[in-house]
């Protein structure tokens, strides 16, 4: 690998104003829109989160010195989600786990008859 220093003879473009301008805006607004998903996903579920900007610039084509760089930006978010319920069970001799508690016995249950006749209550 060489060492290779540019003279810069102009202004450098402020980095801001790049990203606005990659693939006409649309990065820019897709980054935006994913960081206001994890603006909300941290206001809804009190957690943190947190969002990555990567740019990936590639060498030119060929090693060729006056060939364009292709240059790609890549986001990734981690928004907090909202924490699964749970449910409680026992495990039973096989290591199984299952809702009721093996060690207790079972209770046969049985529906009460129903009727819709009401006795007077006089």
């Amino acid at each position: 690998m060489t060492d290779q220093t540019t003279e810069r003879t102009g202004e450098i473009v402020d980095l801001p104003t790049w990203l606005a301008s990659h693939l006409g805006g649309r990065t820019a607004e897709e980054i935006s829109a994913e960081f206001h998903t994890l603006l909300d996903a941290v206001r809804e579920h009190g957690k943190k989160g947190s969002m990555t900007i990567t740019f990936v610039v590639e060498p030119p084509a060929n090693g060729v010195e006056s060939a364009p760089l292709p240059i790609g930006v890549e986001s990734a978010v981690k928004a907090p989600k909202a924490t699964a319920p749970k449910a409680l069970y026992f495990l039973d001799a096989d290591g199984n786990p299952c809702r009721d508690d093996p060690r207790q016995m079972a209770i046969p249950f049985q529906t009460a008859h129903t009727t819709t006749e009401f006795k007077d209550a006089h």
